[in-house]
C-alpha cells in the first residue's frame, strides 16, 4: 500500500503544492483567524510532511505573506473595477472605489485582517510592490477628485483627503467585518445593507 504522503509529494508538482499550501493557509485563517493559525496543521491538510511548508515559503511569515500579496492584489483590482463603474465624473469613481474596497473585504475576510498585520508578515519586496500598487489606485481616485495631475506633489490638504478617504473605508470594513453594525439580536447586516450605508456616508464626505 502507498505511503499517503509519497503520494502527496507526487501528485503535488509544478507549484501545486505551494498554491495548495496558500489555499489551506486562507481556510484556516477563514476558520481560526490568525492567532489559530500553524504551519503543522497547513500542512496536515494537503497531506505533506511539517517540514514541506518551510521549504516552499521558509518560515510562518513567508507563508502569511503569499497570502498577503494575494490579498493587495485582488484589492487593486476591486479598486480598479469600483473605479471603472463609476464612470467619468470624479465624485462617483471615488466613491465606487470606495464600494470596491468593501466588496473586497467581505469577499476575502481572512485576506483582509492580515494584510495589514506586519507584525506576523516578512519583508519581501513584493509585499511592498502591492501594497503600493493598491495605495496608487486611490491616490489616484483622489487626484481626480481634487483636479492634481499626475506627477505633482500632493498638497497638504490633498493628502489629507486621501487618508481620510482610505480610513473612512478601511475603518468601515473592518466594523462591517467585527459585526458592529448588525441588529442587536438580529441577522447580521447583509452586503446590501452595508454598501448603502457606506455609499451613504462616501456622499457626504465626497459629495
Amino acid at each position: 500500500m502507498p505511503n499517503p504522503k509519497t503520494v502527496a509529494h507526487e501528485t503535488y508538482h509544478h507549484g501545486a503544492l505551494r498554491q495548495a499550501l496558500i489555499d489551506a493557509t486562507e481556510d484556516i485563517l477563514a476558520e481560526r483567524g490568525l492567532d489559530g493559525f500553524t504551519l503543522r496543521e497547513a500542512a496536515r491538510r494537503v497531506n505533506v510532511s511539517p517540514a514541506a511548508p518551510l521549504h516552499h515559503f521558509g518560515s510562518v511569515a513567508g507563508l502569511l505573506t503569499e497570502v498577503a500579496i494575494l490579498g493587495f492584489e485582488a484589492l487593486t483590482q476591486h479598486l480598479r473595477e469600483g473605479a471603472q463603474a463609476g464612470g467619468k465624473d470624479p465624485g462617483a469613481r471615488l466613491r465606487s472605489q470606495g464600494l470596491g474596497y468593501l466588496r473586497f473585504a467581505l469577499a476575502y475576510p481572512a485576506r483582509f485582517h492580515l494584510m495589514f498585520r506586519k507584525d506576523r508578515l516578512s519583508d519581501e519586496p513584493r509585499l511592498q510592490v502591492a501594497g503600493q500598487a493598491a495605495f496608487a489606485e486611490l491616490e489616484k481616485a483622489i487626484r481626480d477628485y481634487a483636479g492634481l495631475p499626475p506627477g505633482q506633489v500632493l498638497d497638504e490638504c490633498t493628502h489629507a483627503r486621501l487618508l481620510g478617504a482610505w480610513s473612512t473605508v478601511h475603518g468601515f470594513a473592518h466594523l462591517a467585518l467585527d459585526g458592529k453594525f448588525d441588529m442587536p439580536g438580529g441577522p447580521r447586516a447583509d452586503a446590501r445593507q452595508l454598501e448603502s450605508t457606506l455609499r451613504r456616508i462616501l456622499e457626504q464626505g465626497w459629495p
